[in-house]
């Protein structure tokens, strides 16, 4: 059991900071427009190109959650990135026409509110191809920093180890299956019980932990930590999870051949066609306490 849990930095604060940061980068931007317009000789009334910022902005605003959401729903990690770039490079083109017809339509409407029509003055695609040449740096830096977050955030929450026992003292416990991890955060050390692991997921270098919401990681490789880890328990589900089968609900199965485990707290983890037998295997002798293991007819 975690004997403290990590603080968290909620979405509401992510969301109020970088409406602060966008916001005052809108006002900051706009006032250059004008002193640039002044310089060339041109009356530029300071409205005009807060709105043009203020609208990109908003757009920016309302997408970064969808954009959050998707870098937990598919992180980038040492051995998920290659296959993974493609979709991040799909998703930034949708981002970016997303946000530039939004930001063009409430143009539009802040134009048509004091009685003025919006001109932007180039044609679609070249207004297009214009700002995903933009977006797409925008759009993989919030990818890169929400990564570096979660990483932080993780680094935060203390780094597992496995408990040895003193050296002075018998050991309480069969040293090839552990009963607890040693998770040291903030210069204290707490206990993690083996029992409490959701499951893992290899991470590089690293296997991080899934208990309760919040990943520990463990400096590990997938064999060795599935070596330590009682088999009547745990089960090897992917090339990168190792599930624990006390939380699993259902195995939903898909027409590839491949399935997904469902967990107890509604995580989905994907179940390779190659490990789907070995899994159904495990679930048949008995002796584990499931959650509610059962698949959908």
């Amino acid at each position: 059991m975690v004997t403290s849990k990590p603080v968290r930095w909620r979405p509401a604060s992510r969301l109020l900071v970088w409406t602060a940061i966008l916001l005052g980068s809108a006002v900051a931007n706009a006032v250059v427009e004008v002193m640039d317009a002044q310089r060339r000789g041109e009356m530029l009334a300071f409205w005009q190109p807060l709105v043009w910022e203020a609208s990109s902005a908003t757009l920016i605003l309302l997408t970064l959650p969808l954009l959050w959401w998707g870098c937990q729903r598919w992180p980038l990690h040492a051995d998920t990135w290659r296959r993974r770039l493609p979709l991040y490079l799909l998703a930034s083109v949708a981002w970016s026409l997303v946000h530039v017809v939004g930001m063009m339509l409430l143009r539009h409407l802040a134009y048509a509110s004091v009685g003025e029509h919006y001109v932007d003055g180039s044609s679609w695609p070249t207004r297009l191809l214009y700002e995903y040449l933009k977006d797409v740096r925008a759009f993989f830096t919030f990818v890169a920093l929400e990564h570096f977050f979660s990483w932080f955030g993780r680094r935060r929450q203390g780094e597992a180890h496995l408990l040895v026992a003193p050296e002075d003292v018998p050991p309480e416990e069969p040293v090839d299956r552990p009963e607890r991890f040693l998770v040291r955060k903030l210069g204290r050390d707490f206990l993690v019980a083996t029992a409490d692991i959701e499951y893992a997921q290899a991470a590089g270098n690293y296997m991080n932990l899934h208990v309760r919401g919040h990943d520990y990681p463990l400096r590990s490789t997938m064999a060795a930590l599935e070596a330590r880890l009682d088999p009547a328990r745990f089960v090897r589900i992917h090339r990168s999870y190792v599930l624990n089968l006390g939380f699993l609900v259902s195995i939903e199965p898909l027409d590839n051949g491949e399935a997904r485990a469902h967990l107890a707290d509604g995580t989905a983890l994907p179940c390779s066609r190659r490990q789907l037998p070995g899994l159904r295997a495990a679930l048949g002798q008995g002796g584990t306490p499931l959650a509610s293991a059962a698949t959908p007819a």
